[in-house]
């Protein structure tokens, strides 16, 4: 539940949620690193510059907000805290007059935890200020704190199934990917440790990886129980030229397989690798459902998705547990093809592409970082998973959902011709080509989607009410 109240000078904001985790766990949670990047909204733009003090009273945090062209310096400091029970942010500069957030855990009747976010704030301007904040101030307060209690109940619910298990040290390749820098924040608020593998300019926790020769700092990664290979060159980085293509093949083909070969000669190789791959493995299909076992498709895509799961042969040769991920469209306003969407959309620009009947196979970022957890914690699962949702829509549906939670019309088609002149092959193999994939072998394995629904994903990516539901 939530609410603003006018008491005071000050408007307040609060949302209260009932959480499956005693207050000392939701307590621990927040005092992870990463806890801060889970719970910033992705539509929010938020950098964090420098953090001090660890986090009791006193640690210091300065962020860096941009909210269109404008970009601010906020520094909060901690205050009043109880271990396990409270801890407040006060902001000591940036743009409000005012802005207190207490954090409150509780236990609940019952069991499991009643946790309080309580934001006390003035917008600066006076009373034209004022005015401006219980227009918009309010409302955005609401929507962030409705998205923070949403992951931090559906993270601690997710480490939860896996409490009896020892924490892992997990290496990522990626890590500054639209994935990968949604991993590492969900990992280690889980209480496990992350090791960067990093192409140039490693920071001191990191490790230098050259995906051309496979080269890697094998003692850096001793004790490594497992690693996530996320690294490729984006498949809409341009046209696809003869040149464009051969650069998405080697950092997808070449890249995996020398790593795969380096992992393979390690004194104390990981246990499990789990590397990124691609439902366009299977190629344009029309209506036909898709599983794992189902038969490739043909195209640029397909082939290198073959190509590209068959790159890591060295590492299931050298016993170590090997996942492919077949990974759908992922939805999140930070990257990938959603954020391409958003601006002709918020114009009421957007449209289907050609026809609309071609399937799209997606999943909310959460549901993939989940996916990758519990994989890399269910020790029999290994080969091809698709981690999509489990229901596929139309372009067309698809182009509805997006346009009812934008509130938005949405009718202007792109037509094929367009879509073809413009981009050239991609547009027949990556937006026009159908795939109606289904994630059998992740649900037979018991993994449970936060978002199965295309409404449910978008509202909470976006921060907006979820669509309701045609009636007949």
């Amino acid at each position: 539940m939530s609410g603003a109240q006018n008491a005071s000078p000050f408007r307040t904001v609060s949302r209260t949620s009932h959480i499956a985790a005693v207050p000392d766990a939701v307590f621990a949670w927040h005092e992870r690193s990463g806890a801060l990047e889970r719970l910033i909204p992705p539509w929010e733009s938020v950098q964090v510059v420098e953090r001090s003090g660890g986090f009791g009273d006193g640690a210091r945090l300065t962020l860096r907000i941009r909210q269109g062209p404008l970009a601010f310096r906020w520094v909060a400091v901690h205050r009043d805290t109880i271990p396990g029970r409270q801890f407040v942010d006060e902001q000591v500069e940036g743009p409000l007059a005012h802005w207190i957030h207490t954090h409150r855990m509780d236990p609940a009747e019952g069991g499991g935890c009643r946790m309080t976010d309580r934001i006390e704030y003035a917008p600066p301007f006076g009373l034209l200020g004022a005015a401006a904040g219980q227009w918009c101030l309010t409302p955005q307060i609401d929507r962030m704190l409705r998205y923070r209690h949403d992951v931090l109940r559906g993270d601690l619910a997710a480490h939860g199934r896996f409490a009896d298990r020892p924490p892992l040290r997990v290496g990522v390749t990626g890590s500054h990917g639209l994935v990968g820098s949604a991993l590492l924040p969900f990992l280690t608020t889980g209480g496990h440790s992350t090791v960067r593998l990093v192409r140039a300019r490693p920071g001191p926790d990191d490790v230098l990886w050259n995906p051309a020769t496979g080269q890697i700092d094998g003692g850096a990664l001793s004790g490594v129980d497992a690693v996530v290979h996320l690294a490729a060159e984006s498949i809409a980085a341009g046209r696809w030229t003869r040149t464009q293509k051969r650069r998405i093949r080697e950092s997808r083909v070449v890249g995996t397989r020398r790593l795969c070969e380096t992992l393979a000669r390690l004194d104390s190789p990981p246990r499990v690798l789990i590397s990124a791959s691609a439902v366009g493995f299977y190629g344009d299909r029309g209506d036909e459902q898709l599983i794992e076992d189902s038969s490739p498709g043909t195209g640029f895509l397909a082939d290198l998705a073959g190509e590209w799961e068959a790159a890591t042969e060295p590492a299931r040769v050298a016993g170590i547990r090997v996942v492919e991920l077949r990974l759908g469209v992922v939805l999140s306003p930070r990257g990938g093809a959603l954020r391409t969407m958003l601006p002709p959309f918020r114009l009421g620009l957007g449209g289907q592409l050609g026809s609309g009947s071609q399937w799209m196979s997606w999943a909310s970022i959460d549901d993939v970082i989940g996916a990758i957890h519990h994989l890399l914690l269910s020790d029999s699962i290994e080969g091809p998973i698709n981690v999509v949702a489990p229901e596929a829509v139309t372009n067309r549906e698809f182009t509805e959902t997006l346009g009812q939670v934008l509130g938005r019309p949405t009718l202007l088609p792109v037509p094929q011709s367009v879509l073809r002149v413009a981009i050239g092959e991609m547009a027949d193999e990556a937006l026009l080509a159908s795939a109606r994939v289904l994630p059998a072998r992740l649900q037979q394995s018991g993994y449970q989607f936060r978002h199965p629904s295309l409404g449910t994903a978008l509202s909470h990516v976006l921060g907006k009410t979820e669509p309701r539901a045609n009636s007949s």
